[in-house]
C-alpha cells in the first residue's frame, strides 16, 4: 500500500506556515514537526484544563482523562501494559533516573555493557556507575562500518553482567540493529535490555513486547509530538529496581521513576500523536486492531523507496564518506556525511538553498571519533521521515552538488 503524501502533509500546519513554504527540512532526527492533532489538544489543555488533573470538577476530570489517553493509546502502539508507560521531561533525563535506580539496585563488581554507538544520553549516564564499583564493558563499533557485532558481543557476556544498553540505530550510522536477536543473546546470557529507540521510533513505533526489550525509550518530539520522554519499564524488572519518585507513589509504576512533577499538558497532547496515527490507519483502510503494525509499514516502506536515490548520488561522490550503509532497507533515513571540511558551513550554504540540514557532532562523539571523523568538522546530518516528499529528496541532491 502507498502512503498518501498530500493526507499526510495536510496533518502537519507547518506545511502551510509562510516561513517555512518551499523548504526541504532535513534536519528531522533533531525533532520533527508536530502534526495538527498534537497542536489543537495542547492548545485545549492550556485553553480549558489547565489545572491540577484527576480533581472533583469538570476541567480537572478532562484533563486526567485525556492524560490517561494518551497512555492507554501509546500501550497499545507500543504493544505493552498501560502501566508499563511512563513519561519523562525527556530522554536523557529519563535515562538519567533509571541510571540511578540501577545504581541503587546493582553491587559491586556486577557488569554493564554499553556502546559507542549510541547517543551520549544513553551510554553517559550507564559509564557513570562505574563511580559505585560497576563494571562498564563497552560494545565497540567496526571502525570501517560504524556498525555493532553480534559476536563481539558475545564475547563480553558472562555471569558479572546484569544489563546491557544500546540503541535500536544509531542517530548517525543509523544501521538499524538487529533488536531481537541481540536481546535474546543477552536474556539467555541472563540479564535485562536497555534500548535506546530515539533515532528508530519516528520511522515507525515498534512492538516492545514483541522485540522483548526490558527497558524501550524514545522522544515525543521526534514522534511528532511535544518535548517529552517516553519509557517503556516491564513490570518484572520495574517491581524490582528501587523507587525513584515520591515514597507513597511506590505502588504505581508509571510514577517509580519520574521523580519530577509530570507535565500534563505535554502527557496530554501526546494523545494528538496516537490520534494520527489512527487517522493515518482509518485513511489508508488499515483496521484499528492493525493499526501499530500497519502504521508502521506505511512510514518504513515510503522512506525506504525515497531514501534510495540520495544513498545512491552520494555513492558516486568520491568525496564525500557516507557513514553506515548504502542500502536503504537497512538503515533509518538519516544520513551522515563526512565531507572533510566544516559541516556546519556546509549546512548554512545549503540553507541558502532552501535545504534546512544541521552541521555537528549530534552528541555521538565517541562514534564519530571511532570512526576517525575530525571533531573540528563534524558531520552533515540529511534526517527526513514520512512528510517528506520525493522531490524534496531531489531538491537536497541539487543542492548538494552545487554546494560540493
Amino acid at each position: 500500500m502507498d502512503l498518501d503524501i498530500n493526507f499526510v502533509r495536510n496533518q502537519f500546519p507547518a506545511f502551510s506556515v509562510n516561513s517555512l513554504q518551499n523548504k526541504a527540512f532535513f534536519e528531522n532526527a533533531g525533532g520533527s514537526y508536530a502534526c495538527g492533532q498534537v497542536i489543537k489538544r495542547l492548545n485545549r489543555f492550556y485553553n480549558e484544563r489547565k489545572v491540577q488533573p484527576y480533581g472533583a470538577f469538570e476541567a480537572s476530570i478532562s484533563g486526567g482523562n485525556e492524560m490517561d489517553e494518551a497512555q492507554v493509546g501509546l500501550a497499545r502502539y507500543l504493544g505493552v501494559k498501560v502501566h508499563e508507560v511512563s513519561f519523562g521531561p525527556s530522554t536523557s533525563q529519563n535515562t538519567y533516573v533509571l541510571a540511578q535506580a540501577f545504581g541503587e539496585w546493582l553491587t559491586p563488581g556486577d557488569a554493564i555493557v554499553v556502546t559507542n554507538q549510541d547517543h551520549e544520553a544513553n551510554t553517559g549516564s550507564w559509564r557513570r556507575l562505574s563511580n559505585r564499583g560497576v563494571q562498564v564493558r563497552e560494545w565497540q563499533v567496526n571502525k570501517d562500518t560504524g556498525e555493532l557485532n553480534l559476536e563481539d558481543l558475545e564475547n563480553l557476556l558472562d555471569g558479572d553482567v546484569k544489563l546491557v544498553c544500546f540503541p535500536h540505530c544509531s542517530n548517525i550510522v543509523a544501521h538499524i540493529n538487529p533488536v531481537k536477536e541481540i536481546i535474546a543473546l543477552v536474556h539467555s546470557a541472563g540479564a535485562y535490555v536497555c534500548v535506546d529507540g530515539v533515532s528508530y521510533a519516528p520511522h515507525g513505533l515498534p512492538n516492545v513486547n514483541d522485540i522483548g526489550a526490558d527497558i524501550y525509550l524514545f522522544s515525543s518530539y521526534k514522534t511528532y509530538g511535544p518535548h517529552q520522554g517516553i519509557m517503556v519499564i516491564k513490570e518484572v524488572l520495574a517491581e524490582l529496581l528501587p523507587n525513584q519518585g515520591h515514597y507513597f507513589n511506590e505502588r504505581f509504576l508509571s510514577k517509580k521513576f519520574t521523580p519530577a512533577g509530570p507535565d500534563h499538558a505535554q502527557i496530554a497532547a501526546c494523545a494528538g500523536i496516537v490520534e494520527y496515527f489512527d487517522a493515518l490507519a482509518s485513511h489508508h483502510g488499515i483496521a484499528l486492531p492493525n493499526a501499530p503494525s500497519g502504521v508502521h509499514s506505511l512510514f518504513r516502506n515510503y522512506e525506504k523507496k525515497i531514501l534510495q536515490p540520495l544513498l545512491d548520488y552520494v555513492d558516486t561522490k568520491n568525496s564525500i564518506r557516507l557513514l553506515g550503509p548504502s542500502d536503504a532497507s537497512k538503515r533509518a533515513p538519516t544520513v551522515a556525511l563526512d565531507l572533510g571540511n566544516n559541516s556546519f558551513e556546509v549546512a548554512k550554504k545549503l540553507s541558502e538553498l532552501n535545504v534546512l540540514a544541521g552541521g555537528d557532532d549530534f552528541y555521538a562523539v565517541r562514534l564519530l571519533e571511532a570512526l576517525g571523523v575530525d571533531m573540528d568538522h563534524g558531520v552533515l546530518r540529511l534526517s527526513f521521515v514520512h512528510y517528506t516528499t520525493e522531490e524534496e529528496v531531489e531538491a537536497v541532491i541539487q543542492a548538494l552538488d552545487e554546494v560540493l
